[in-house]
Protein backbone atom coordinates (compact mmCIF):
# COMPACT_ATOMS: atom_id res chain seq x y z
CA UNK A 1 0.00 0.00 0.00
CA UNK A 2 1.24 3.50 -0.82
CA UNK A 3 2.44 5.64 2.06
CA UNK A 4 0.00 8.26 0.76
CA UNK A 5 -2.94 6.48 2.39
CA UNK A 6 -1.28 6.47 5.81
CA UNK A 7 -2.37 9.68 7.59
CA UNK A 8 0.92 10.19 9.38
CA UNK A 9 2.74 12.82 7.32
CA UNK A 10 2.76 16.35 8.71
CA UNK A 11 4.39 19.44 7.26
CA UNK A 12 6.16 22.32 8.99
CA UNK A 13 4.34 24.57 6.48
CA UNK A 14 0.90 25.38 7.96
CA UNK A 15 -1.87 23.61 6.00
CA UNK A 16 -5.31 25.24 6.29
CA UNK A 17 -8.21 22.91 7.08
CA UNK A 18 -9.69 21.29 3.95
CA UNK A 19 -6.79 22.52 1.82
CA UNK A 20 -6.45 20.69 -1.48
CA UNK A 21 -2.70 21.13 -1.37
CA UNK A 22 -1.56 18.86 1.44
CA UNK A 23 1.81 17.18 1.81
CA UNK A 24 0.21 14.13 0.17
CA UNK A 25 -0.54 16.08 -3.02
CA UNK A 26 2.32 18.41 -4.07
CA UNK A 27 1.12 19.28 -7.59
CA UNK A 28 3.32 21.02 -10.16
CA UNK A 29 2.60 24.38 -11.80
CA UNK A 30 4.13 27.47 -13.39
CA UNK A 31 3.90 30.78 -11.53
CA UNK A 32 5.27 34.30 -11.48
CA UNK A 33 4.96 37.32 -9.21
CA UNK A 34 6.13 40.93 -9.12
CA UNK A 35 9.76 39.96 -8.47
CA UNK A 36 9.99 36.52 -10.09
CA UNK A 37 9.94 35.53 -13.74
CA UNK A 38 7.87 32.47 -14.76
CA UNK A 39 9.15 29.32 -13.07
CA UNK A 40 8.16 25.91 -11.78
CA UNK A 41 6.67 25.43 -8.35
CA UNK A 42 4.92 22.94 -6.11
CA UNK A 43 1.82 23.92 -4.11
CA UNK A 44 1.69 23.26 -0.36
CA UNK A 45 -1.12 24.80 1.69
CA UNK A 46 -1.28 28.53 0.88
CA UNK A 47 2.34 28.53 -0.28
CA UNK A 48 4.40 27.61 -3.33
CA UNK A 49 7.79 25.92 -3.18
CA UNK A 50 10.05 27.60 -5.74
CA UNK A 51 11.80 24.67 -7.42
CA UNK A 52 14.32 26.96 -9.11
CA UNK A 53 15.56 28.17 -5.72
CA UNK A 54 15.81 24.62 -4.39
CA UNK A 55 17.86 23.66 -7.43
CA UNK A 56 20.16 26.69 -7.09
CA UNK A 57 20.69 26.02 -3.38
CA UNK A 58 21.74 22.41 -3.99
CA UNK A 59 18.74 20.55 -2.60
CA UNK A 60 18.69 18.40 -5.76
CA UNK A 61 22.46 17.95 -5.90
CA UNK A 62 22.12 14.16 -6.03
CA UNK A 63 20.00 14.42 -9.21
CA UNK A 64 22.59 15.00 -11.88
CA UNK A 65 19.95 14.41 -14.54
CA UNK A 66 18.34 17.82 -13.80
CA UNK A 67 19.68 20.34 -16.36
CA UNK A 68 20.67 23.82 -15.22
CA UNK A 69 17.72 26.19 -15.49
CA UNK A 70 15.12 23.46 -16.05
CA UNK A 71 12.86 25.05 -13.42
CA UNK A 72 13.30 28.61 -14.73
CA UNK A 73 11.13 28.19 -17.79
CA UNK A 74 7.59 29.27 -18.59
CA UNK A 75 6.33 25.70 -19.08
CA UNK A 76 6.92 22.31 -17.45
CA UNK A 77 7.46 20.52 -20.78
CA UNK A 78 11.23 20.12 -20.52
CA UNK A 79 10.99 18.97 -16.91
CA UNK A 80 8.23 16.45 -17.66
CA UNK A 81 10.22 15.16 -20.64
CA UNK A 82 12.99 14.06 -18.26
CA UNK A 83 10.75 11.09 -17.45
CA UNK A 84 8.74 9.78 -14.55
CA UNK A 85 11.70 8.40 -12.58
CA UNK A 86 13.08 11.97 -12.40
CA UNK A 87 9.81 13.87 -11.86
CA UNK A 88 8.76 11.40 -9.21
CA UNK A 89 12.10 11.75 -7.43
CA UNK A 90 11.78 15.56 -7.39
CA UNK A 91 8.30 15.36 -5.88
CA UNK A 92 9.45 12.84 -3.27
CA UNK A 93 12.44 15.04 -2.39
CA UNK A 94 10.18 18.06 -1.85
CA UNK A 95 7.85 15.93 0.25
CA UNK A 96 10.82 14.89 2.41
CA UNK A 97 11.95 18.54 2.78
CA UNK A 98 8.47 19.59 3.90
CA UNK A 99 8.06 16.95 6.59
CA UNK A 100 7.60 18.32 10.10
CA UNK A 101 10.67 16.53 11.42
CA UNK A 102 12.97 17.67 8.58
CA UNK A 103 14.71 20.98 9.26
CA UNK A 104 17.04 21.13 6.24
CA UNK A 105 14.84 23.57 4.31
CA UNK A 106 12.88 24.97 7.26
CA UNK A 107 16.09 26.14 8.95
CA UNK A 108 18.01 27.00 5.77
CA UNK A 109 18.96 30.61 4.99
CA UNK A 110 17.18 30.37 1.62
CA UNK A 111 13.81 29.43 3.12
CA UNK A 112 12.53 32.99 2.64
CA UNK A 113 13.24 32.80 -1.07
CA UNK A 114 12.12 29.23 -1.56
CA UNK A 115 8.64 29.57 -0.02
CA UNK A 116 6.35 31.97 -1.90
CA UNK A 117 2.86 33.12 -0.88
CA UNK A 118 0.36 31.67 -3.33
CA UNK A 119 -2.12 34.58 -3.26
CA UNK A 120 0.64 36.92 -4.44
CA UNK A 121 1.50 34.69 -7.40
CA UNK A 122 -0.03 34.61 -10.85
CA UNK A 123 -0.57 31.12 -12.19
CA UNK A 124 0.19 30.46 -15.86
CA UNK A 125 -0.55 27.59 -18.22
CA UNK A 126 1.55 24.74 -16.79
CA UNK A 127 2.51 23.27 -20.16
CA UNK A 128 2.80 24.24 -23.80
CA UNK A 129 -0.09 22.29 -25.30
CA UNK A 130 0.82 21.08 -28.75
CA UNK A 131 -2.33 19.07 -29.38
CA UNK A 132 -5.64 18.69 -27.61
CA UNK A 133 -8.16 15.86 -27.88
CA UNK A 134 -11.64 15.86 -26.36
CA UNK A 135 -13.35 12.55 -25.64
CA UNK A 136 -17.02 11.73 -25.06
CA UNK A 137 -16.63 9.13 -22.34
CA UNK A 138 -19.56 9.51 -19.93
CA UNK A 139 -22.39 7.12 -20.77
CA UNK A 140 -24.86 9.19 -18.74
CA UNK A 141 -23.94 12.37 -20.62
CA UNK A 142 -24.04 10.66 -24.02
CA UNK A 143 -27.39 9.10 -23.15
CA UNK A 144 -28.85 12.42 -22.02
CA UNK A 145 -27.74 14.20 -25.18
CA UNK A 146 -28.93 11.36 -27.39
CA UNK A 147 -32.29 11.41 -25.64
CA UNK A 148 -32.69 15.15 -26.18
CA UNK A 149 -31.66 15.32 -29.80
CA UNK A 150 -32.36 11.86 -31.19
CA UNK A 151 -34.42 8.80 -30.36
CA UNK A 152 -34.67 8.17 -26.57
CA UNK A 153 -34.93 4.44 -27.31
CA UNK A 154 -31.61 4.54 -29.16
CA UNK A 155 -29.84 7.37 -27.39
CA UNK A 156 -26.34 5.91 -27.81
CA UNK A 157 -24.98 5.60 -31.33
CA UNK A 158 -23.99 2.05 -32.41
CA UNK A 159 -20.25 2.65 -31.93
CA UNK A 160 -20.40 4.26 -28.49
CA UNK A 161 -19.87 1.15 -26.32
CA UNK A 162 -17.18 -0.20 -28.63
CA UNK A 163 -14.68 2.69 -28.67
CA UNK A 164 -13.87 5.95 -26.86
CA UNK A 165 -15.39 8.57 -29.18
CA UNK A 166 -13.27 11.71 -29.50
CA UNK A 167 -12.24 14.59 -31.73
CA UNK A 168 -9.17 16.75 -32.24
CA UNK A 169 -9.73 20.19 -30.72
CA UNK A 170 -7.97 23.55 -30.76
CA UNK A 171 -5.15 24.02 -28.24
CA UNK A 172 -4.46 27.73 -28.80
CA UNK A 173 -7.60 28.79 -26.92
CA UNK A 174 -6.96 26.75 -23.75
CA UNK A 175 -6.45 29.21 -20.89
CA UNK A 176 -5.61 28.98 -17.17
CA UNK A 177 -8.06 29.64 -14.38
CA UNK A 178 -8.84 33.31 -13.77
CA UNK A 179 -8.80 34.44 -17.39
CA UNK A 180 -12.22 35.73 -18.52
CA UNK A 181 -13.79 34.64 -21.80
CA UNK A 182 -15.92 36.61 -24.26
CA UNK A 183 -19.26 35.31 -25.45
CA UNK A 184 -18.66 33.77 -28.88
CA UNK A 185 -20.52 34.74 -32.03
CA UNK A 186 -21.58 32.48 -34.86
CA UNK A 187 -24.42 31.06 -36.92
CA UNK A 188 -27.39 29.33 -35.35
CA UNK A 189 -30.69 27.98 -36.61
CA UNK A 190 -33.52 26.95 -34.33
CA UNK A 191 -36.08 24.39 -35.56
CA UNK A 192 -38.65 27.17 -36.02
CA UNK A 193 -36.31 29.31 -38.16
CA UNK A 194 -36.37 29.09 -41.96
CA UNK A 195 -32.80 30.34 -42.40
CA UNK A 196 -29.81 30.66 -40.05
CA UNK A 197 -28.99 33.89 -38.24
CA UNK A 198 -25.70 35.33 -36.97
CA UNK A 199 -24.99 36.81 -33.55
CA UNK A 200 -23.75 36.17 -30.01
CA UNK A 201 -24.46 32.69 -28.70
CA UNK A 202 -27.71 32.55 -26.73
CA UNK A 203 -26.94 29.18 -25.17
CA UNK A 204 -23.48 29.41 -23.68
CA UNK A 205 -22.68 26.39 -21.53
CA UNK A 206 -19.95 24.86 -19.41
CA UNK A 207 -18.83 21.24 -19.56
CA UNK A 208 -17.43 19.65 -16.41
CA UNK A 209 -14.41 17.64 -17.50
CA UNK A 210 -10.97 16.51 -16.43
CA UNK A 211 -7.91 16.27 -18.64
CA UNK A 212 -4.64 14.37 -18.49
CA UNK A 213 -1.24 15.68 -19.58
CA UNK A 214 0.92 13.48 -21.78
CA UNK A 215 4.30 12.92 -20.15
CA UNK A 216 6.14 10.85 -22.75
CA UNK A 217 6.35 11.15 -26.53
CA UNK A 218 5.96 8.46 -29.16
CA UNK A 219 6.97 8.17 -32.79
CA UNK A 220 4.59 7.91 -35.71
CA UNK A 221 3.54 4.30 -36.14
CA UNK A 222 3.89 3.47 -32.45
CA UNK A 223 0.92 2.45 -30.28
CA UNK A 224 0.55 2.59 -26.50
CA UNK A 225 -1.18 -0.34 -24.78
CA UNK A 226 -3.61 0.01 -21.89
CA UNK A 227 -1.00 -1.76 -19.75
CA UNK A 228 1.63 0.88 -20.49
CA UNK A 229 -0.67 3.89 -20.84
CA UNK A 230 -0.07 5.42 -17.41
CA UNK A 231 3.68 5.51 -18.09
CA UNK A 232 2.75 8.14 -20.69
CA UNK A 233 0.49 10.21 -18.41
CA UNK A 234 2.10 12.79 -16.12
CA UNK A 235 -0.96 14.03 -14.25
CA UNK A 236 -4.39 15.60 -14.40
CA UNK A 237 -6.19 18.97 -14.26
CA UNK A 238 -9.77 20.22 -14.06
CA UNK A 239 -11.11 21.19 -17.47
CA UNK A 240 -14.05 23.45 -18.39
CA UNK A 241 -14.80 22.88 -22.06
CA UNK A 242 -16.96 25.91 -22.83
CA UNK A 243 -19.67 25.23 -25.41
CA UNK A 244 -21.97 27.41 -27.50
CA UNK A 245 -24.86 24.98 -27.83
CA UNK A 246 -26.81 26.86 -30.49
CA UNK A 247 -23.77 27.31 -32.74
CA UNK A 248 -22.74 23.70 -32.12
CA UNK A 249 -26.18 22.27 -32.94
CA UNK A 250 -26.26 23.97 -36.34
CA UNK A 251 -22.69 23.25 -37.43
CA UNK A 252 -21.82 19.82 -36.06
CA UNK A 253 -23.39 17.63 -38.79
CA UNK A 254 -21.52 15.96 -40.45
CA UNK A 255 -18.03 16.75 -39.13
CA UNK A 256 -18.58 17.51 -35.45
CA UNK A 257 -17.58 20.37 -33.10
CA UNK A 258 -15.94 23.49 -34.55
CA UNK A 259 -16.80 27.14 -33.71
CA UNK A 260 -19.18 26.04 -30.97
CA UNK A 261 -16.21 24.67 -29.00
CA UNK A 262 -12.96 26.22 -30.23
CA UNK A 263 -13.39 29.69 -28.70
CA UNK A 264 -12.19 28.73 -25.18
CA UNK A 265 -11.44 25.97 -22.68
CA UNK A 266 -10.31 26.73 -19.11
CA UNK A 267 -8.05 24.54 -16.96
CA UNK A 268 -6.92 24.50 -13.35
CA UNK A 269 -3.25 25.55 -13.15
CA UNK A 270 -1.88 22.81 -10.87
CA UNK A 271 -1.13 19.37 -12.35
CA UNK A 272 -1.89 16.65 -9.82
CA UNK A 273 0.38 13.68 -10.51
CA UNK A 274 -0.84 10.12 -10.89
CA UNK A 275 1.39 9.26 -7.92
CA UNK A 276 -0.72 11.56 -5.71
CA UNK A 277 -3.93 10.01 -7.06
CA UNK A 278 -2.75 6.44 -6.49
CA UNK A 279 -4.64 5.85 -3.20
CA UNK A 280 -7.92 6.87 -4.80
CA UNK A 281 -8.12 4.26 -7.55
CA UNK A 282 -11.48 2.53 -7.92
CA UNK A 283 -13.07 0.17 -10.40
CA UNK A 284 -14.95 1.84 -13.24
CA UNK A 285 -18.37 0.95 -14.64
CA UNK A 286 -18.79 -2.55 -16.07
CA UNK A 287 -18.32 -2.46 -19.82
CA UNK A 288 -20.88 -4.48 -21.74
CA UNK A 289 -20.49 -5.73 -24.42
CA UNK A 290 -16.90 -6.83 -23.97
CA UNK A 291 -14.48 -4.47 -25.69
CA UNK A 292 -11.92 -5.48 -28.29
CA UNK A 293 -8.59 -6.85 -26.97
CA UNK A 294 -6.59 -3.62 -27.44
CA UNK A 295 -9.06 -1.82 -25.11
CA UNK A 296 -9.09 -4.47 -22.40
CA UNK A 297 -7.19 -3.75 -19.18
CA UNK A 298 -6.23 -5.36 -15.87
CA UNK A 299 -5.72 -2.74 -13.14
CA UNK A 300 -8.16 -0.04 -12.05
CA UNK A 301 -7.75 3.16 -14.07
CA UNK A 302 -10.70 5.04 -12.57
CA UNK A 303 -10.24 7.54 -9.73
CA UNK A 304 -12.65 8.64 -6.99
CA UNK A 305 -12.51 12.40 -7.58
CA UNK A 306 -15.37 14.50 -6.19
CA UNK A 307 -16.38 17.27 -8.57
CA UNK A 308 -18.48 20.40 -8.04
CA UNK A 309 -19.67 23.26 -10.25
CA UNK A 310 -20.81 26.69 -9.05
CA UNK A 311 -22.38 29.62 -10.89
CA UNK A 312 -21.71 33.07 -9.44
CA UNK A 313 -23.60 36.00 -10.98
CA UNK A 314 -21.74 39.31 -10.92
CA UNK A 315 -21.72 40.72 -7.38
CA UNK A 316 -23.79 37.89 -5.91
CA UNK A 317 -23.04 34.70 -4.01
CA UNK A 318 -22.40 31.47 -5.86
CA UNK A 319 -24.83 28.57 -6.27
CA UNK A 320 -23.70 24.97 -6.43
CA UNK A 321 -25.40 23.48 -9.48
CA UNK A 322 -23.61 20.16 -9.90
CA UNK A 323 -22.06 17.44 -7.73
CA UNK A 324 -20.42 14.70 -9.79
CA UNK A 325 -17.47 12.30 -9.72
CA UNK A 326 -14.76 11.26 -12.17
CA UNK A 327 -15.32 7.58 -11.29
CA UNK A 328 -18.51 7.62 -13.38
CA UNK A 329 -16.55 7.66 -16.66
CA UNK A 330 -17.34 4.63 -18.84
CA UNK A 331 -14.05 4.88 -20.78
CA UNK A 332 -10.94 5.34 -18.61
CA UNK A 333 -7.72 7.23 -19.30
CA UNK A 334 -5.76 4.11 -20.28
CA UNK A 335 -8.38 3.16 -22.86
CA UNK A 336 -8.51 6.70 -24.19
CA UNK A 337 -4.76 6.82 -24.76
CA UNK A 338 -4.63 3.30 -26.20
CA UNK A 339 -7.39 4.11 -28.67
CA UNK A 340 -5.83 7.48 -29.55
CA UNK A 341 -2.54 5.83 -30.53
CA UNK A 342 -3.73 2.48 -31.92
CA UNK A 343 -3.59 3.80 -35.49
CA UNK A 344 0.02 4.96 -35.04
CA UNK A 345 -0.80 8.59 -34.18
CA UNK A 346 2.19 10.08 -32.39
CA UNK A 347 1.81 12.00 -29.11
CA UNK A 348 4.08 14.60 -27.54
CA UNK A 349 4.91 15.78 -24.03
CA UNK A 350 2.38 18.44 -23.03
CA UNK A 351 -0.46 17.14 -25.19
CA UNK A 352 -3.77 17.35 -23.38
CA UNK A 353 -6.63 14.86 -23.53
CA UNK A 354 -9.95 15.78 -21.95
CA UNK A 355 -12.51 13.31 -20.65
CA UNK A 356 -15.68 14.76 -22.08
CA UNK A 357 -18.53 15.94 -19.88
CA UNK A 358 -18.70 14.02 -16.58
CA UNK A 359 -22.31 13.26 -15.66
CA UNK A 360 -23.66 10.85 -13.05
CA UNK A 361 -26.96 9.06 -12.54
CA UNK A 362 -28.78 11.77 -10.56
CA UNK A 363 -30.22 15.06 -11.79
CA UNK A 364 -27.78 17.11 -9.69
CA UNK A 365 -24.77 15.22 -11.08
CA UNK A 366 -25.24 16.24 -14.71
CA UNK A 367 -22.09 18.02 -15.92
CA UNK A 368 -23.55 20.74 -18.19
CA UNK A 369 -26.36 23.28 -18.22
CA UNK A 370 -27.72 21.54 -21.31
CA UNK A 371 -28.55 18.58 -19.05
CA UNK A 372 -29.14 20.35 -15.72
CA UNK A 373 -31.78 22.66 -17.24
CA UNK A 374 -32.75 20.00 -19.80
CA UNK A 375 -32.25 22.06 -22.96
CA UNK A 376 -33.64 25.16 -21.24
CA UNK A 377 -36.99 23.62 -20.23
CA UNK A 378 -36.21 23.32 -16.50
CA UNK A 379 -34.37 26.48 -15.34
CA UNK A 380 -32.13 26.24 -12.27
CA UNK A 381 -32.93 28.47 -9.28
CA UNK A 382 -30.06 30.56 -7.90
CA UNK A 383 -29.30 31.24 -4.23
CA UNK A 384 -29.98 35.00 -4.40
CA UNK A 385 -32.95 34.84 -6.72
CA UNK A 386 -33.12 34.51 -10.45
CA UNK A 387 -32.65 31.43 -12.57
CA UNK A 388 -30.47 30.08 -15.33
CA UNK A 389 -31.16 28.08 -18.46
CA UNK A 390 -27.64 28.74 -19.77
CA UNK A 391 -24.70 30.95 -18.72
CA UNK A 392 -25.25 34.71 -18.90
CA UNK A 393 -22.82 37.62 -19.26
CA UNK A 394 -21.27 38.48 -15.89
CA UNK A 395 -21.54 34.91 -14.60
CA UNK A 396 -18.44 33.23 -13.22
CA UNK A 397 -18.33 29.44 -13.50
CA UNK A 398 -16.23 27.74 -10.81
CA UNK A 399 -15.27 24.06 -10.84
CA UNK A 400 -13.63 22.24 -7.94
CA UNK A 401 -12.26 18.72 -7.56
CA UNK A 402 -10.79 16.72 -4.70
CA UNK A 403 -10.16 13.20 -3.41
CA UNK A 404 -10.63 12.32 0.26
CA UNK A 405 -9.91 9.09 2.09
CA UNK A 406 -8.86 8.16 5.64
CA UNK A 407 -8.53 11.83 6.55
CA UNK A 408 -6.26 12.57 3.60
CA UNK A 409 -7.21 15.14 0.97
CA UNK A 410 -5.67 15.56 -2.47
CA UNK A 411 -7.32 18.22 -4.58
CA UNK A 412 -7.03 20.23 -7.77
CA UNK A 413 -7.91 23.66 -6.42
CA UNK A 414 -10.36 25.22 -8.83
CA UNK A 415 -10.83 26.50 -12.34
CA UNK A 416 -12.89 29.65 -12.62
CA UNK A 417 -13.63 32.01 -15.47
CA UNK A 418 -15.99 34.94 -15.91
CA UNK A 419 -18.10 35.41 -19.02
CA UNK A 420 -17.86 38.84 -20.64
CA UNK A 421 -20.04 40.24 -23.39
CA UNK A 422 -18.84 39.42 -26.90
CA UNK A 423 -16.37 41.74 -28.59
Amino acid sequence: MSELIVPSLKSWVPIPKNSDFTIYNLPFGIFQNKRLSPRAGIAIGDKIVDLAVLHEEGFFSDMTQLPHGVFQKDTLNDFIALGKPTTKKVREKVQELLKEENGSLRDHQSRGKAIVTRKEAQMLLPVKIGDYTDFYSSMEHATNVGTMFRDPENALLPNWKHLPVGYHGRSSSIIPSGIPIHRPKGQYKDPNMETPEFGPSRRLDFELEMAFIVGKSTKMGDSVSTEDAEDYIFGMVLFNDWSARDIQAWEYVPLGPFLGKSFASSISPWIVTLEALEPFRVSGPKQDPEVLPYLQYQKNHAFDINLEVYIQPDGLQSTKVCTSNFKYMYWNIAQQLAHHTVNGCNINVGDMMASGTISGHTLDSFGSMLELAWKGTKPLKLEEGGERKFIEDGDTVIMKGYCEKAGIRVGFGEVESKVMAGK
